[in-house]
């Protein structure tokens, strides 16, 4: 009697678990109800499929795309808030716009993906030689890039598209461990935006490797800049909608070797970075530099420099051109400025020799702001803790020669390190 009661017992057991899997005993569990399982049938179109599950994509939903190399014509496009996006890895699910059509040459809107909401998270595939931007986001509260990979194949081409990561007007942007080769502007970018961390990604073979433009509250740490036009670019442009790019702190990174022939398309800003710039900062406030490695960019490790100086006169009476509050310091640099690029940097050559130092600051200040010859403490410009790095303050406002000057010391002070970047929420 006590062995038919076990025997019942596992029974009912097997009752229950089999009951609660809904295709039944001896069937595959069941999917997540949360996720949509894009499928590509042989002769389906991958952007219909894909495309479809984009639209059908509610609040809270995983769009989860297959493992393989899909050729699509035309660009995707997500409006709905909260959905993740994710595939099989960054090189197992590969979303190829090799052949994507582009209408009276209107590359700008020959993107890979739009997305259009907030709360969104992209995971686990690549994107590979789109026509314009590889992924933009426009006016997203909470974006996250995570595992991808953004490339043109044929390498540096003025005809690759202009941005591989690429959110604006955007808060809480996080963009980690993804790789961007080719961007004939920015690989990774983000403009307009502010709560932004970038972290642990991979830049290479772009004009700008990682930009930081007109934004505020960034963090740009323990990536690898490598083989771009310039490593890292901190900007802040005139007529833009949003401007007074501030507060960004750029640390922790490996930043060498980005001597990649400009090929920027004719009128971009970028096309005026000149080859061989580990860091930029253009007309930026209040950014932190520190425990950086920067070596082997053959122009210089690092440029600190005005608008005008750099790109020329602007039209934009709310604009303010001068770099101020800008804090260099505890880095490690080496072997910069060893061969320098174009006709402003031989003319540097000429008055200071080879190698150029590892810090180029143009030394122009706005006259309106001093006090007793002297930028306010937090306005300065400081160098300091950056081992053998060395300095040189051009004087570039002097009349009628400037006079450079390599000594650090009037240099030598420190500023309020800035805060860490906390989002409003995990991400």
């Amino acid at each position: 009697m006590k062995h038919i009661k076990f025997v019942g017992f596992v029974g009912l057991c097997l009752f229950l678990t089999c009951s609660a899997m809904l295709s039944g005993c001896g069937e595959s569990v069941p999917v997540n109800e949360n996720e949509i399982k894009v499928t590509i049938e042989d002769g389906k179109s991958p952007y219909e499929a894909i495309q479809e599950a984009l639209i059908k994509a509610t609040s809270g939903k995983t769009v989860v795309l297959p493992e393989g190399t899909f050729a699509l014509d035309r660009s995707l496009s997500l409006t709905v808030d909260n959905v993740t996006v994710k595939g099989q890895g960054l090189d197992k699910t590969i979303l190829s716009f090799k052949s994507q059509k582009v209408e009276d040459n209107k590359k700008e809107g020959a993107q890979g993906l739009r997305v259009q909401a907030s709360g969104v998270v992209l995971e686990g595939f690549a994107i590979e030689d789109t026509q314009g931007d590889a992924i933009k986001v426009e006016d997203a509260n909470g974006i996250t890039f995570r595992k991808l990979r953004v490339e043109w194949t044929n390498g540096p081409d003025k005809n690759n598209g202009a941005y591989g990561l690429y959110p604006v007007k955007s808060k809480n942007v996080l963009i980690e461990d993804c790789i961007v080769k080719g961007a004939s502007d920015a690989g990774v970018y983000v403009g307009q935006s502010e709560q932004i961390i970038v972290r642990r990604n991979r830049a290479e073979s772009n004009v700008a490797g990682i930009e930081i433009e007109n934004s505020k509250y960034a963090d740009v740490y323990e990536n690898i800049a490598t083989k771009n036009t310039g490593g890292v670019l901190v900007f802040d442009l005139p007529k833009l909608p949003v401007q007074g790019g501030q507060s960004v702190r750029v640390y922790n990174n490996q930043i060498f070797g980005n001597n990649t022939d400009n090929f920027a398309p004719e009128g971009a800003i970028v096309g005026k970075v000149p080859k061989g710039v580990g860091i930029m900062i253009l007309a930026n406030d209040n950014v932190e530099v520190f425990k950086n490695d920067i070596k082997d960019n053959q122009t210089a490790n690092v440029l600190i420099v005005n608008y005008e100086f750099a790109v020329g006169k602007f039209d934009d009476p709310k604009f303010d051109p001068y770099p101020e509050g800008i804090y260099v310091h505890d880095n490690k640099f080496a072997n910069g400025g060893y061969d320098p690029s174009g006709k402003d940097f031989e003319l540097l050559v000429a008055l200071i020799g080879k190698p150029l130092p590892d810090v180029i600051y143009d030394g122009i200040v706005d006259k309106n702001k001093l006090k007793d010859d002297k930028l306010p403490a937090n306005l300065q410009i400081c160098f300091k803790n950056n081992g053998t790095g060395t300095w040189v303050n051009l004087h570039a406002d002097e009349k009628p020669i400037p006079k450079p000057d390599k000594d650090p010391k009037p240099h030598e002070c420190e500023l309020t390190p800035l805060k860490a970047i906390e989002f409003d929420k995990a991400q």
